[in-house]
């Protein structure tokens, strides 16, 4: 199926590089953002200076504010906009979009109210249509800098893998493939919220034995919560897992990461958040993610310990006691090849 025309909605950091990337690959790329200010900048000046000041996008990029010039004739569309904003984005498209057209969510969060995790959204508002996930240690900025990059297209349609990885490839940008949508979205959703709390560790002077531990203990967190609600705890061994999770928890570069430096100072997370700029969708995935814990009673000690200090006022030394006070857990709790994970508290 040849595809010339790819959209890209949302016009963040992320948004902008891989709508270069295609563009790069000699695509038209439709690139929506709210902001008619924006939308003149980018095309007028070739960059996108409120994300990625100093980036050149190519001449095959075109922003645009309204959505149906974006998304009217698209065969593939990549949605990555905040959680907030998601489910209002995706109706506002739907009377445009061809009929055959590929719907690719690269949003890491879950909807407030529904748990909804974005691929969930899109099937509920979208039932015929063919849907992925991206996911992945993604930093933009070194996207931007032409990194060697990893990223995961997660589907349950062959077809869809194939044509993310063809519009995507690069010489700096690999696609992996993983049919575990669930697995692969819902660790990009998790990591957010331990890189807040490797942001506080960082800032309280802890160093990479500090570092090492937490990310372990995390993914185990991930992997065990992940499982209770159906995904592959495989899945969390893999770039959308592990690798993303260790990139959030060591780079200023990751807005969740930062909220955790900021938040160390003492102030709230009102304060926190207002200081990094942007949206860290770790905030609002906490806040979701321990009350899913709690219902399903599953053991999430660093969850529960940042959710404390964040809507209870503990002090950022309650990290340290969700670690060292808690449960004295196993290593490793479940096994290749078995469906049984043992149980944390053996």
């Amino acid at each position: 199926m040849p595809m010339s025309t790819v959209t890209v909605l949302g016009g963040g950091s992320f948004g902008t590089v891989i709508a270069n990337i295609i563009a790069e690959n000699g695509y038209r790329v439709n690139f929506w953002m709210r902001s008619d200010s924006l939308v003149e900048e980018v095309n007028r000046t070739r960059e996108n200076t409120q994300y990625l000041p100093g980036y050149t996008l190519h001449s095959n990029v075109t922003a645009t504010s309204d959505m149906q010039t974006a998304v009217q004739g698209s065969d593939i569309i990549f949605v990555a906009v905040p959680s907030a904003y998601f489910r209002s984005v995706v109706k506002t498209m739907l009377p445009w979009i061809n009929k055959e057209a590929i719907l690719v969510s690269t949003t890491k969060g879950i909807e407030t109210g529904s748990f909804m995790l974005m691929s969930q959204i899109l099937q509920q508002e979208a039932p015929d249509a063919r849907i992925g996930v991206m996911s992945g240690p993604n930093l933009a900025k070194e996207i931007a800098a032409k990194n060697l990059t990893g990223t995961v297209i997660a589907s349950e349609h062959t077809s869809v893998r194939e044509f993310v990885q063809k519009v995507l490839k690069s010489e700096y940008f690999r696609v992996y493939t993983n049919d575990d949508m669930f697995g692969v979205e819902l660790g990009g959703a998790l990591k957010n919220i331990y890189a807040i709390i490797a942001g506080l560790a960082s800032a309280m002077g802890m160093g990479n034995n500090t570092n090492s531990m937490l990310v372990t203990r995390s993914l185990t967190e991930m992997a065990r919560f992940g499982r209770r609600l159906g995904a592959d705890p495989m899945t969390f061994l893999g770039l959308s897992g592990v690798g993303d999770l260790v990139v959030t928890c060591s780079s200023p570069l990751s807005r969740n990461f930062r909220v955790g430096m900021a938040l160390a100072k003492g102030g709230t997370i009102e304060e926190a958040v207002a200081e990094v700029g942007q949206v860290a969708e770790g905030v609002n995935t906490l806040k979701l993610v321990k009350l899913k814990a709690d219902e399903l009673d599953v053991y999430m000690p660093l969850v529960n310990g940042l959710y404390q200090i964040i809507y209870n006022g503990h002090s950022v030394r309650n990290i340290v006691a969700s670690l060292m006070l808690g449960e004295q857990a196993l290593d490793v709790e479940y096994e290749a090849n078995q469906t049984k994970i043992l149980s944390p508290k053996e």
